[in-house]
């Protein structure tokens, strides 16, 4: 995995590539993420991830469970088919469905130098015309300081 960081008026910024190796795959990129916000130095902020493709996306569930990533997988390619009447010449109109239904970002606490996620929760990427090699950017933005007057 690539990356490449930038910090700029106390936010920090950070290009993940992320490799995928099927055509529907929701793959746990929350190790990777939590990375990220501890280089940041980050105590109390929030963490924006963001995938800037047009057919892969970005969700939060549960990640104890990896039967859980393959049951949404395969209830989205039951729910969209891959091969369907569609008008999209590039035969991928399915992926693009998909994505407009998970979206491109999430936006997470951070609390204590942590993701502020649930007990059970894990951040996905979400791919859905793979396998590819997929950007995911995470910036991480600390709580202004408090105004002690």
């Amino acid at each position: 995995m690539a990356t490449k960081a930038h910090r700029s008026s106390g936010s920090f910024t950070r290009r993940l590539s992320i490799r995928t190796s099927r055509r529907t795959e929701l793959k746990n990129v929350t190790a990777e993420i939590e990375t990220v916000v501890r280089e940041s130095g980050c105590v109390e902020g929030v963490c924006h991830v963001y995938v800037p493709h047009t057919t892969a996306g970005v969700l939060i569930n549960e990640g104890d469970d990896p039967a859980v990533a393959r049951d949404i997988e395969a209830a989205l390619d039951r729910l969209i088919p891959h091969r369907n009447n569609y008008e999209h010449a590039e035969g991928n109109s399915d992926s693009h469905i998909k994505t407009a239904l998970v979206g491109s970002s999430e936006t997470v606490p951070i609390e204590n130098g942590r993701l502020a996620l649930g007990r059970w929760q894990a951040i996905f990427l979400a791919e859905f015309d793979g396998p590819r090699t997929r950007d995911l950017r995470v910036k991480v933005v600390p709580d202004p300081p408090a105004d002690i007057s």
